[in-house]
């Protein structure tokens, strides 16, 4: 079997390419950093090490490299004949590679290749697939269009790991964390006949991902925040701190009370699973910093990210968002020179708040835009005494 992947990066490696390594499959990484994808080339192999005591190893060969930018043509080979294609390049870019997706099945159809495909896009994101299936569509002559239909599925997918901030002397080494989780909504696969073990696979995906983005990512963040606002630089000191431990369990509180109203997760079941990540933000192993994790505070502020979105869907259901709102007003005040976004942010904060808010959020709720402003005002008011 193989498979066609794009991003090969840390998640790339660490996580889907470990689990379709464990599945039998060759893989053929494409991404435009020659050193890893020469690197591959080289060896063929890597390691990935578990971040967690004994540092286990895990050993992934049977592995290739093409570099998209010079070799365009290979990957539109690789994936007229590859069985299937994953993506753990980041939201922003699927729209930079959905051309050469386009074209490589355009190359299926001209050699008359039936065989029923999958493209899985694993990004942080809800619909990340339909989305890549929608910038895809762009790209293929209006006679390629009905051949994708029948032949090629864009499922998609919610996925889940942890990989520490890290730098080593061989560029394909990668630390991640034990935990994994990688849901594929099977009512949306071209080819359901093709699943992965260690892969779950689910009739209804949106709960799964909601799950993972309002309380992974929001909890993440809520971290990272409230850490930056008391001074932490790191994640590892700023959870010790019993104020953004506490921060964090009460957005967890808000985003769980949401999330079994709306999709009846069992209360044990679900509380369960938020210990689960706390434990994981917690992990002595896995270092990263604010800075990282705090990152495009714009994009985190969008209608249906990590934070409005529950908030708004709280509001709707008279359910309680207070710990939500004091973090959103923390995200606002997310100062770092390095972050375009963050450097962006706090000059649309010389406009007045209620505007800054509109613009971010997207949010037509005034009343809601109107707490929104008034508890930003309140942390930039207490953050510049």
């Amino acid at each position: 079997m193989k498979a066609v992947h794009f991003g090969a990066g840390n998640i790339g490696r660490g996580f889907i390419g470990e689990t379709l390594a464990a599945n039998g499959f060759s893989i053929d990484f494409v991404d435009v950093n020659d050193t890893v994808i020469s690197a591959l080339n080289d060896r063929h192999e890597y390691d990935i090490e578990l971040a967690a005591p004994g540092q286990e190893k895990i050993h992934v060969d049977n592995v290739a490299g093409i570099n998209n930018g010079e070799n365009p043509d290979q990957v539109v080979a690789a994936i007229a004949q590859t069985d299937l294609v994953t993506t753990a390049i980041g939201p922003k870019i699927l729209q930079f590679i959905a051309p050469l997706i386009a074209d490589g099945l355009a190359a299926r159809k001209a050699q008359g290749n039936e065989q029923k495909i999958d493209v899985i896009a694993c990004e942080n994101m809800i619909g990340g697939s339909a989305h890549l299936k929608e910038e895809v569509y762009k790209s293929l002559a209006d006679a390629d269009k009905a051949y994708v239909d029948e032949y090629v599925g864009f499922p998609n997918a919610a996925v889940d790991r942890i990989v520490p901030l890290q730098k080593h002397d061989d560029p394909l080494m990668v630390s991640v964390e034990p935990f994994k989780e990688w849901v594929v909504d099977e009512s949306q696969m071209a080819n359901p006949d093709l699943k992965l073990e260690g892969v779950e696979y689910a009739p209804d995906l949106e709960p799964f991902i909601e799950r993972k983005l309002f309380s992974v990512n929001t909890g993440h963040a809520t971290v990272a925040y409230t850490g930056k606002s008391l001074g932490y630089d790191t994640i590892g000191d700023a959870i010790k701190d019993e104020r953004v431990l506490d921060q964090l369990k009460g957005v967890l509180k808000e985003t769980g009370d949401l999330l079994i109203d709306k999709w009846n997760f069992k209360r044990e079941d679900h509380e369960a699973y938020q210990k689960k990540i706390i434990s994981r933000f917690e992990n002595p192993y896995i270092s990263d910093t604010i800075a990282r994790v705090g990152r495009t505070p714009i994009r985190k502020l969008g209608y249906d990210e990590r934070f409005i979105r529950p908030i708004r869907e709280a509001k709707e259901r008279g359910l309680g968002y207070a710990k939500l709102l004091e973090t959103v007003g923390k995200i606002y005040q997310f100062n770092v020179a390095e972050d375009d976004e963050s450097v962006k942010l706090q000059q649309m904060l010389q406009a007045k708040f209620a505007e800054v808010v509109t613009e971010t959020t997207g949010l037509k709720d005034e009343d809601l835009i109107a707490e929104i402003a008034g508890k930003m005002s309140a942390e930039f008011t207490a953050a510049n005494k």
